[in-house]
């Protein structure tokens, strides 16, 4: 990456600060660009969910790894947990999604409730494991709530057979006029549920799959106790990626447990963080990391610049942590700061293999929270930052009531903030299509097919805070 006019910035930039000038361009598709990383994550577009218990579960890890991301597993969860996840991820379909099931004695209360964790907002019924019917909200309203659904069920269902190529599949629901379908083995057995949405994107989309077939996941680690016995613990459970993590990663103790883990030959790629400085990058990896994580203070659950005036604009912190990385032959993800899809491109053109992103997807149905209405009908889920007191309190319930009340002294972040559904887009797949389209846009623009090939060619410019507000959509005349 160069800046614009050869530039040498006299101040460190936000993604905001920035934007990218067009460059002569061979590239006339956006289906011409490769999205996948080199960073051995194994991702086939640069996404990673952080690792945040409001936002990263096995629903998250499942949709985001079809659509070829990764979701890091939070540290606050025990291993045990941990293990169960992630061999239910692994044990899922890489077309078919997984659909909310219910027994035919099943209350219309009971679907109402489990609608939302899908955001095809169906249920099907089923009878030994075979498809019997579906319900949709439609088919719940104005019914009493201890109905059973096999009263109000829809019965006269389209079924597609397990392998049939999705354009095919596609077809068979557009002639039916139907949204989604179950998929079924040859003896009527039920193996997913198949929407139209899904079919068009399993051709735009190459899941991030391991050595097996199987979708990856990953899962964090803190840098307390027993790290290392954790940390085998999680690579034995499955994990394809392990990330080591605080808030603070420049101190002793992340090197005490980045050397404890890289003393048991770790099988997977190692992640730690989070830094903001050459100095942190090269200590980080001496220590044994592959992958740097990179952001102090840029989230938006996160108080830490305002409580203590430390951490860096995310935009200059990943240009000099990813040149550092790149010296060393390791890589850097941008973890926090993406607000918009652009900011995402803009992360990449600084350097980054991977951006790591946590409360844009907190509002979408797959993140682990309740769904709740507000005043206005708008729904959202709550979430809240990993150093909050919220967090704390549930990281700390084992302990004293003395040694509890004393942590919640030095909390940071937000315990509780709305983040709204949007009713146009209510999938985690959804936000994927939007982040995606536009960072492929962005490498048609720098002439670039791949992610190393367009942060060497992007060229980015300084703005100002006039020049950042021309560029933002009007919604209604001035």
């Amino acid at each position: 990456m160069r800046f614009l006019n050869d530039l040498n910035p006299q101040f460190d930039l936000t993604y905001d600060d920035v934007f990218m000038v067009p460059r002569a361009s061979d590239v006339s598709s956006r289906l011409d660009v490769d999205l996948a990383s080199t960073d051995g994550s194994g991702t086939t577009i640069p996404l990673v969910v952080a690792n945040m218990t409001a936002i990263a579960g096995r629903r998250m890890a499942e949709t985001t790894a079809r659509r070829g991301a990764l979701t890091v597993i939070p540290q606050d969860i025990p291993v045990e947990v941990v293990a169960d996840v992630v061999s239910w991820v692994k044990s899922r379909h890489l077309v078919y999604d997984t659909p909310v099931m219910l027994g035919p004695d099943g209350t219309v209360g009971e679907a109402l409730v489990l609608l939302h964790k899908r955001a095809h907002g169906a249920a099907l019924v089923v009878e030994g494991n075979r498809p019997i019917g579906l319900v949709t909200e439609t088919d719940l309203t104005g019914v009493d709530r201890f109905t059973q659904v096999r009263d109000v069920m829809v019965r006269d269902m389209v079924t597609i057979p397990d392998g049939i190529d999705v354009e095919e599949a596609f077809d068979v629901l557009s002639h039916a006029r139907r949204r989604l379908a179950p998929v079924v083995a040859p003896d009527g057995s039920l193996v997913g549920i198949l929407t139209r949405s899904a079919a068009l994107r399993a051709h735009l989309y190459s899941p991030a799959v391991d050595s097996a077939g199987h979708l990856r996941i990953a899962a964090a680690v803190g840098i307390n106790g027993d790290v290392a016995a954790k940390a085998g613990a999680l690579i034995d459970a499955g994990a394809d990626v392990l990330v080591i993590d605080t808030a603070h990663g420049h101190q002793r103790k992340m090197i005490e447990a980045l050397r404890a883990v890289r003393a048991i030959d770790p099988t997977v790629p190692v992640v730690a963080g989070n830094v903001v400085s050459a100095e942190g990058t090269w200590d980080l990896i001496e220590a044994g990391a592959d992958i740097v994580k990179v952001g102090v203070g840029p989230g938006a659950m996160c108080t830490t610049r305002m409580m203590t005036a430390v951490g860096r604009p995310q935009f200059s912190a990943v240009l000099e942590c990813a040149s550092a990385a790149r010296e060393l032959g390791k890589h850097v993800w941008a973890d926090g700061g993406v607000r918009h899809p652009r900011d995402v491109a803009l992360a990449l053109a600084a350097g980054a293999s991977n951006v790591m992103i946590g409360s844009w997807f907190a509002g979408t149905l797959e993140s682990p929270g309740d769904l709740y209405t507000d005043e206005q009908g708008r729904q959202y889920k709550e979430s809240f930052g990993m150093a909050s007191g919220r967090a704390v309190r549930n990281r700390t319930a084992s302990d004293t009531a003395y040694e509890r009340a004393r942590k919640a002294m030095f909390e940071e972040g937000i315990s509780s903030a709305r983040m709204f559904v949007d009713p146009v887009r209510p999938s985690v797949e959804d936000v994927i299509d939007e982040i995606v389209s536009g960072v492929r846009s962005s490498f048609t623009y720098a002439g670039a097919r791949t992610i190393p090939e367009f942060h060497e060619r992007a060229t980015v410019g300084i703005q100002s805070t006039a020049g950042f507000a021309e560029g933002r959509p009007l919604h209604t005349s001035w």
